[in-house]
């Protein structure tokens, strides 16, 4: 690639800015960012709304005027190699990177939308952008009833957030536990002890059917406006709320992509270089599927980044997949309580299992042992050496240089 190359890159995000950075010097970057703050860490967006970090506090490095801000694509001609905005600039490239990241998911819940109409009824927020943060950090303060539909990640750490702030917080969980795609019932039982004791209220096996609004007019929010009042359970059960966060998923937005005839399955489909159908189309992040895999984490993004732009810049350099590790602080200083969960959690036929639970500090850990090898695992509590025990899962150590890690000393 000489610097003459243009690369636009579709999606300010994590991806597409780490993108940028490894791309400096060597082609000429436009980065299109649809949202108009600053680029932020999206994972620590819990962080802002708990109150625990100002949003400049998330920011990621300034990248410069390689950056468009403010700034959507709406959509691209492959044949013309150009890229087309909301704002009427056209602009053509030689290589075209979609980090278009993901849409959350908002289910078919009744009243959720009025007919025919998009608009959220005031009180309802997704949780996925700064704007959402903003907003939902306005509306919370102590005693605001909140229910947050939806117990997985998101979910928990939004109840989390919501509860730090005073909120009454319930949280409803369809499946029969909280992250139980990351966790085992014992982990997801000591979750919940967790979370009952910062004033959550939990409700798993629990089917959301639809929100109650109240239209009144005059209205604060305006003439007519909707505000929501309540949740509907599926057993008839109501539950009162002043605010709903809907925390139910995401889905990749493969919009973009879709309109210009590249192939699409759950996120658009890449191959080991993390190019699409077309040579000159490539995606990272949360949009792109990888071997039939869409991770949504950033640590896979931050890897197809990096992958990307040493293939761009004449290393090619094959992605092999990420090995992903979830992490979640939900305790305060002075109260600390971490989760982290790697690897193949579920045990095959053959495999060892070891669990080392204490009740009294409340710790638990349990990993799958295939041979000698570490090759998954659930901790929580307080978890000092968590980092080291991921690096050396990845690395792909032995055991015996392992164990030590998962005793509740940490090893000290």
């Amino acid at each position: 690639m000489t610097s003459k190359q243009r690369v636009v890159v579709i999606g300010g995000g994590l991806a597409g800015l780490r993108l940028a950075a490894r791309l400096g010097g060597h082609a000429e970057v436009t980065v299109l960012g649809e949202e108009p703050h600053v680029p932020y860490n999206r994972v620590l967006l819990a962080e802002v709304l708990a109150g625990r970090y100002a949003p400049e506090v998330i920011a990621l490095p300034a990248p410069g005027p390689v950056l468009r801000r403010g700034v959507r694509a709406v959509r691209v001609d492959r044949a013309d190699r150009t890229v087309h905005c909301d704002d009427g600039a056209a602009l053509g490239y030689d290589t075209l990177v979609l980090a278009t990241g993901s849409n959350p998911v908002l289910p078919p819940l009744r009243g959720l939308f009025e007919p025919g109409g998009r608009e959220l009824p005031h009180g309802v927020h997704a949780f996925r952008t700064m704007d959402d943060c903003l907003a939902l950090s306005a509306t919370v303060r102590p005693g605001v009833r909140a229910v947050v539909i939806g117990g997985g990640l998101l979910g928990v750490s939004a109840a989390r957030a919501l509860a730090s702030r005073g909120a009454q917080v319930v949280l409803a969980q369809q499946a029969e536990r909280l992250m139980e795609r990351q966790l085992d019932a014992d982990a997801s039982a000591l979750l919940a002890t967790h979370l009952t004791d910062l004033g959550i209220e939990i409700h798993t096996e629990c089917r959301v059917r639809g929100l109650t609004t109240s239209s009144a007019a005059p209205h604060p929010d305006g003439p007519g406006s909707r505000r929501v009042t309540g949740v509907e359970l599926a057993d008839g059960y109501r539950l009162d709320a002043d605010v709903v966060v809907l925390a139910c998923g995401v889905r990749p937005r493969t919009g973009l992509a879709q309109a210009a005839g590249l192939e699409v399955r759950k996120g658009i489909v890449v191959d080991d270089h993390l190019r699409t159908g077309d040579p000159r189309v490539h995606a990272v992040g949360d949009c792109a599927e990888h071997a039939g895999q869409v991770y949504g984490l950033a640590g896979a993004a931050l890897e197809q980044a990096d992958a990307l732009a040493a293939t761009l810049t004449g290393s090619p350099t094959e992605y092999i997949g990420t090995r992903a590790l979830t992490r979640l602080t939900l305790g305060g200083a002075g109260d600390p309580f971490d989760l982290a969960a790697f690897g193949e959690t579920t045990p095959r036929p053959g495999d060892d299992v070891v669990r080392l639970a204490d009740a009294t500090r409340r710790t638990y850990r349990t990993v799958v042992v295939r041979g000698d090898r570490l090759v998954g695992g659930v901790l929580l509590g307080e978890l000092s050496t968590v980092g080291a025990l991921a690096r050396g899962w990845a690395d792909d150590e032995d055991l015996n240089s392992l164990f030590h890690l998962l005793t509740d000393d940490g090893g000290h």
